[in-house]
């Protein structure tokens, strides 16, 4: 009988030093450490008696999940609101950029002309007739001188002709001159010695 006895508190004390070593697992989970309380209590007329150790331990454990849920929350939201502004910041910068790219393209698209903003189009349009213009001015001018010229090379061509045929007539009329003076002296001679 003392070995019955012995051998039934042998196996109450490993079965209970088990089911401590089993007991002192805890839950991870809050969902858990409720149902390990309500295990663990004791049932009075239909309601259940809970130990405060474990109820304050479990308290404990809620408040600490509350509070770090809270915690994330908080960064969730400070994290939110910076890429809120962040995205705000870009927007306003693309904002900013677009209307750049825009003004950059009205000036690489336009040209000052005369302190009047023309696009490229109308800019060489103008450009392009002033240089037509001038050009046909220019052979216009080239063309009256080339004609002008010959007309004066005719002139000259002409003159010197004219020149040529006047100094033949001067030389032909000074013969002539001194011919007649000749004679007449002759003829003065004549009736002077008569």
């Amino acid at each position: 009988m003392k070995l019955f006895f012995t051998s039934i508190l042998l196996l109450l004390t490993v079965q209970t030093n088990f089911s401590q070593e089993i007991d002192t697992i805890e839950p991870k989970t809050i969902e858990g450490q409720f149902d390990k309380i309500f295990k663990i209590s004791s049932t009075f007329q239909n309601y259940k008696v809970v130990d405060k150790d474990e109820f304050l331990k479990l308290k404990k454990n809620v408040l600490d999940s509350l509070k770090k849920s809270k915690k994330a929350f908080v960064d969730i939201e400070s994290l939110l609101k910076d890429e809120h502004e962040n995205i705000a910041y870009l927007n306003e910068t693309l904002t900013q950029t677009t209307l750049e790219l825009d003004n950059a393209l009205l000036k690489e698209n336009s040209i000052s002309f005369f302190g009047a903003s023309l696009n490229k189009f109308t800019y060489n349009f103008i450009i392009w007739t002033i240089i037509i213009g001038l050009s046909s001015g220019l052979g216009f001018f080239v063309f009256k001188f080339l004609k002008s010229d010959v007309i004066t090379k005719q002139a000259q061509d002409g003159l010197t002709s004219v020149e040529q045929e006047f100094e033949t007539y001067r030389k032909k009329a000074i013969e002539r001159e001194q011919k007649l003076r000749r004679q007449l002296q002759d003829e003065i001679n004549k009736h002077r010695n008569l």
